[in-house]
This record gives structure tokens, sequence and C-alpha cells, in this order.
């Protein structure tokens, strides 16, 4: 199957759509893209063939791959200073949520003075950019997970605070993704376990927000049936083209309901991630049953509905808390965050504050406070739930 869409962008989905790229670059008049991805796809033969089939098709690309797992501004920087010293005109963020944030941001710092921090997803800050000469981004996702090709936004670890920020702007969003499965037949089961989950969480969240998107709330109610239907064969049977299908949709589609909100999930995780360098994906699975219980008085409802069309056996918020331990359990993904860090470096307090103000709070369901925060970390490194 092959489709082209146009919500939120255009998207061409399908089997090795990934021969299209050339294409995709002349419909945009990019002559000389900039590819952006991790150093490890960089040596992957994914990214030579790529590499040679654009050079083939007369398209002179170059290569960056100065990406980590937790992209930094420097990353960012680093990438601007490439981008312009070899005279690109576009870019492809081409890999994981890194390699596309980084290349998003290498577009739009490409046209701007001020720092990329000035930018934060803060109030009108993204009005201060200029917006004249930010160069098209191709975006080609090979994980399943951050729906980031769908984004207007980036997360980029400022190293000088060791704080995870979320820079934004409209035109952070790619005018052409290329969603082909066969991209994420090589993912591990691990990662494309804690992915599924980060799409997960970005439908859950975005349901649950307040506030009157219909059409979001649509998405995202699709998003979670896709995901419950087809996560645990993508981990279980990675040569599934049609899992793996499925499982990039449902990305996209957590990314593109999340324009409504998302919340302490994600709070909680950024921190984490910053400060303890653990997986976005795989912080957000294990924060999840602590969140929704934490919500439970303001959620319960929507909740239900989502029980109630996934079909599950008992369509009750315990239910639900139930299929989440249930899947959780048979993807292998831990209980407790204590699994995954040392409890020495376990800063509560300074986790706390962070969370509290990281963007995504305040779309909480529930109005929260920095106590909060601390009984919801304590829970999680406890394994209690509410």
């Amino acid at each position: 199957m092959k489709s082209n869409w146009n919500y939120p962008t255009t998207m061409w989905v399908g089997k090795d759509r990934i021969k299209d790229l050339s294409i995709a670059c002349k419909t945009l008049k990019i002559n000389k893209p900039l590819l952006v991805t991790d150093n490890g796809l960089a040596k992957s033969t994914i990214v030579i063939d790529v590499i040679k089939n654009l050079k083939e098709n007369n398209i002179l690309v170059e290569l960056y791959s100065n990406v980590v797992g937790n992209p930094t501004g420097t990353n960012v920087k680093d990438g601007v200073d490439f981008y312009n010293k070899n005279s690109c005109d576009g870019v492809i963020a081409f890999g994981g949520g890194s390699g596309l944030d980084v290349g998003k941001s290498i577009a739009f710092m490409s046209a701007q003075t001020l720092p990329i921090w000035s930018f934060e997803d803060v109030g009108d800050n993204w009005t201060r950019a200029n917006s004249e000469n930010i160069p098209s981004i191709i975006a080609v996702p090979t994980t399943a997970g951050t729906g980031s090709e769908t984004g207007r936004a980036a997360v980029i670890l400022n190293e000088e605070t060791g704080v995870k920020n979320i820079i934004f702007h409209p035109k952070f969003l790619p005018s052409i993704v290329i969603l082909d499965p066969v991209l994420t037949l090589s993912l591990p089961p691990k990662i494309t376990a804690a992915t599924g989950m980060d799409a997960l969480a970005h439908s859950l969240e975005a349901y649950c927000a307040p506030g009157y998107h219909p059409m979001a709330d649509g998405i995202a109610l699709e998003g979670i049936r896709i995901i419950n239907d087809w996560l645990l064969e993508a981990v279980n049977n990675g040569s599934n083209i049609e899992a793996r299908q499925n499982m990039l949709t449902a990305a996209s589609m957590g990314a593109t309901a999340f324009q409504k909100g998302l919340g302490a999930i994600h709070s909680l995780s950024h921190p984490v991630n910053a400060l303890n360098n653990v997986h976005h994906g795989l912080s957000n699975a294990i924060f999840m049953p602590y969140v929704i219980t934490f919500n439970k008085d303001v959620i319960e409802k929507k909740i239900i509905k989502i029980s109630d069309y996934l079909e599950l056996k008992d369509r009750s918020f315990n239910g639900f808390i139930e299929w989440i331990l249930d899947l959780r359990k048979k993807l292998d993904i831990p209980h407790k965050l204590s699994e995954v860090i040392d409890e020495k470096n376990f800063d509560l307090n300074r986790l706390s504050k962070m969370a509290l103000a990281d963007p995504s709070t305040s779309a909480n369901p529930k109005k929260l406070n920095e106590n909060d925060m601390k009984i919801m970390y304590q829970h999680s490194m406890t394994g209690e739930l509410f």
C-alpha cells in the first residue's frame, strides 16, 4: 500500500518510499541538502544507500552526524556552521527523534541571529524569530516513536543549565515527510518497545489534555488503537512490514495530536532524560501509570472512553491501568524508575523543580505544584501506585 497524505503536512507513505527522496528534493527545489543524522546511522547501509541514490540523481548532498541521543545546543550550533560553510539550501532530517530534532533546528537556526534558547516554547517567544529564508525540511523517521516529523518543535538540551528545552516555531514543521517501514526493520525489540510507548504517551496525554480540539482527540484515540493492535507484533516480529508501517503511522499521529497539549508524563521525563541520560520513550513508559492514577479524578471518564474504544475486557479506569501494566510487562519494560537509575543520582528536589517548570506541565489535566511532582517521582521509584 502506498498513499500520499496532506495532514498536517505532505506525507509520502509506504514501502520503499525512501527511493522518492530525490523527487522530494526536486519538488522543494533543494539542490544541495544537508542530511542530518546520528553518528551510528551515518555509518549504516541505509544512509550510505540514500546518499548514493541522491548523488546518482544529481542531488549534491552533504552529511552532518554530530548528533547525540539527547541532542544538545552544541550539536545544533555546529550543524548550522557546517550548513552555512557548505552553502546548503535545505535539510533532510533523518533518523530517530534526535536526528529529526537537530535537523529541524539546524534549518530553523540557519536564518536566526538570536540564540536558540530565545525561542523556547513559552508565551509568544516564537514571534522573535526571523521567519524569512528558513530552508525547506524533509523528514525521514527511522523509529516509530517521537513523531517529530509532524511536529512544530524540537527538544534540545542546554548544556549550561542541564535543562531540556522545547524550541518552537511553525516553520519547524517539515514540508515533506517520508514514512517508509523498511527503514525501521532493523530496530532492536527494546528500542521498538520504548519508542512505541513514547508514541502511546503522546496520544494518551493529548487525549486527556483539557481544552477543545476534536480533531486532535480523534487522531489520538485512533493512534492508541493502532498501538494496541500492532506494537507487540512489531516487537515480537520485527520483519512484519504491516506492523512497522502501522507503528510509524501511530507515531506521526501522536505528534499531530499533541498540538493540543501533553502533561506530567513528559514533565517528569524531560529532567530524567537530561540529568540521567535515560531513553525518553523508556522513561515515558515508566511514568505512565503513576501519572494516570494521579490524574484519576479528572480523567476517569476519558480513560473509560479509551477502554471502550479498545474493547478491553475490563472497561473501567482500573482495567485500563491493568492494560498498561500488562503491556509494559510483555514489552519487558521496568515498573520502577529505580530499576534504570541509581538512587544516588536521584536528586528529588532538583528534578521536581525542573518538572514543574517544564512546558508540558501546563497542559496536565490536573493543576500541579512542586510537591505533586515529588509524590509522582517517589511513587515511580518505589513502584507504589496511588
